[in-house]
């Protein structure tokens, strides 16, 4: 758990620096469109879409951008796109088990892309269901270690969540991982913030129910899986159970 989670947030942290900012802008605007959509375009009382602009917002989106898609999405502006979500379903290298959150205005599109991307890749698609089963949906924050000059501690995150619903709460390094039941997620994030407790994101998303170690050729043939099917346009989130010990990741890192 531990090797893949820091895998996860160093990535995230080369993306808000990359080439690939402006992917990450479009797919989050994509999330505030359809939560309006889904929800109603009032924050206050569609708490999907307050994850999703908060979400937009700590990783730098314009705020026209974010009203925009608020205003589209809520039909308060006109242009808005009819997306779809279709989870996409696949092996990597050693037996990892990856999954495909793919939000699509056109299921072909979609459909081919991944596919292609899984076969150049040296993944293989998967039966539906086969990988599905070996996680659950969770709702999972990240809250960083520094805030305003302080050090948040374990025991400060344990104290602000555990009677909101929180089922664990792991170390990423420079982020503390809450993980909570899906239907809990609101409480947990509301609870950080009564407790004066800045979150960096609140998602509600696919957690392995038991991970797989790799050694390196296959964590790095696993990476680069990851890492095609991530910059699909029609591509949202990818998660996967694998599991890179500490060596491993130092020793690709070092490659």
């Amino acid at each position: 758990m531990s090797g893949h989670s820091k895998w996860a947030t160093t990535k995230h942290k080369k993306a808000a620096i990359d080439a690939k900012r402006g992917k990450m802008f479009a797919k989050l605007i994509k999330n505030v469109e359809v939560a309006a959509r889904m929800g109603g375009g009032d924050p206050a009382g569609n708490p999907t879409l307050y994850d999703a602009i908060q979400k937009a917002k700590k990783s730098s989106v314009p705020n026209d951008n974010i009203d925009r898609a608020v205003k589209r999405g809520s039909g308060a502006e006109t242009g808005g796109a009819d997306y779809t979500t279709i989870t996409y379903e696949v092996y990597g290298a050693q037996g990892v088990g990856i999954l495909v959150e793919c939000l699509t205005d056109n299921k072909n599109r979609a459909a081919m892309e991944v596919r292609t991307a899984v076969t150049r890749n040296g993944g293989t698609m998967a039966d539906p269901g086969s990988v599905s089963r070996l996680f659950n949906r969770k709702g999972v924050v990240l809250v960083p270690k520094a805030q305003e000059g302080k050090e948040v501690t374990e025991d400060d995150v344990l104290e602000a969540t555990l009677d909101a619903g929180a089922e664990e709460v792991n170390d990423l390094d420079d982020q503390f991982q809450v993980i909570s039941e899906a239907t809990d997620l609101v409480a947990v994030r509301t609870a950080l913030q009564a407790a004066g407790l800045d979150y960096d994101s609140a998602d509600i998303q696919f957690v392995a129910t038991m991970d797989i170690p790799v050694d390196a050729t296959a964590a790095g043939k696993v990476f680069k899986l990851v890492d095609a099917l991530e910059d699909l346009d029609d591509v949202q989130d990818v998660f996967s159970n694998v599991d890179v010990p500490a060596d491993v990741l130092a020793e690709l890192e070092d490659a």
